[in-house]
């Protein structure tokens, strides 16, 4: 691999190792915002009992856990860079008596699984953080077996992401911030309509289709809000590291009131949207 996509992958790794606590403490929450794209994947792979399922930066577990109770008689592998997320996940499975889970420190650059060795792969949010994007997809056509099945999620465009723009804009306002690299692993890299959808064509995959999901997560409370998201958004925590406690402060204040401007009858939603995408080897 080259030198600047290894260079990635290690800040990917230290990254989430470093908010695994954040994931871990809010895991219950985070787990049911993200379900609808997962239950999305699942539908979407048609999962057999006897399936042998890859998840790709399976995280904290989903959408592999459910997976695994549904292919009972088969086995999921969960991937990712970050070993304490991974630690996360094998937590989770015990918890709902999952002897058919296992997980693996992997890159997905460079996946340590001979040819055609999976039935179905299943990727929640993780393609935006890939060092490259082109190679992901080429390395999971790799190992799938002719006739198997691919599906991802992945961000909307920053319009359909409330949750995470309400609070990154006002950052934006009194924290200079180097704009983003186009291409580099971001949020809202794959957000453009038809982008993975290409990705995938050009791996090799087949009968692709692509849908959108856009709904409201319920924070409950702005300070449930402001709590979960400097305890696990990476970017916001490192925007912020610097900043006097009066700036932090001022930002505070002026994310809670666009906060409340999009809840005028008192409630905490905000919206959010994502991309599911579909393909066959």
């Amino acid at each position: 691999m080259e030198p600047q996509l290894q260079q990635i992958r290690e800040q990917q790794k230290q990254s989430w190792n470093k908010f695994s606590p954040g994931w871990k403490k809010w895991d219950a929450f985070n787990m049911d915002f993200l379900k609808p794209m997962g239950d999305a994947i699942i539908e979407s792979l048609h999962i057999h009992t006897t399936d042998h399922v890859l998840d790709i930066a399976a995280g904290t577990g989903e959408p592999g856990l459910s997976i695994a109770a549904i292919a009972s008689k088969g086995k999921v592998t969960g991937i990712d860079v970050a070993e304490d997320m991974l630690a996360i996940a094998r937590g989770n499975a015990v918890t709902r008596g999952l002897s058919n889970y296992d997980t693996l420190v992997a890159d997905i650059c460079e996946l340590p699984f001979q040819q055609e060795a999976f039935d179905a792969i299943s990727c929640r949010m993780g393609f935006m953080f890939f060092p490259d994007m082109q190679l992901a997809a080429n390395e999971m056509y790799r190992v799938l077996k002719p006739g198997g099945r691919l599906a991802t999620a992945v961000w909307s465009v920053p319009a359909q992401n409330d949750w995470v723009t309400v609070i990154m804009s006002v950052i934006g306002k009194h924290i200079p911030m180097p704009p983003p690299v186009p291409g580099a692993p971001g949020m809202f890299r794959c957000g453009a309509p038809g982008l993975i959808a290409n990705i995938l064509k050009q791996a090799g995959f087949k009968n692709i289709k692509e849908s959108e999901i856009v709904s409201k997560v319920d924070y409950k409370s702005f300070d449930l809000y402001w709590e979960m998201m400097l305890e696990v958004g990476a970017p916001i925590v490192a925007a912020m590291a610097g900043a006097s406690q009066a700036t932090v402060n001022t930002i505070k204040t002026e994310v809670e009131e666009l906060f409340k401007s999009k809840n005028p009858d008192g409630g905490a939603l905000l919206n959010f949207g994502a991309l599911v995408i579909y393909g066959e080897k």
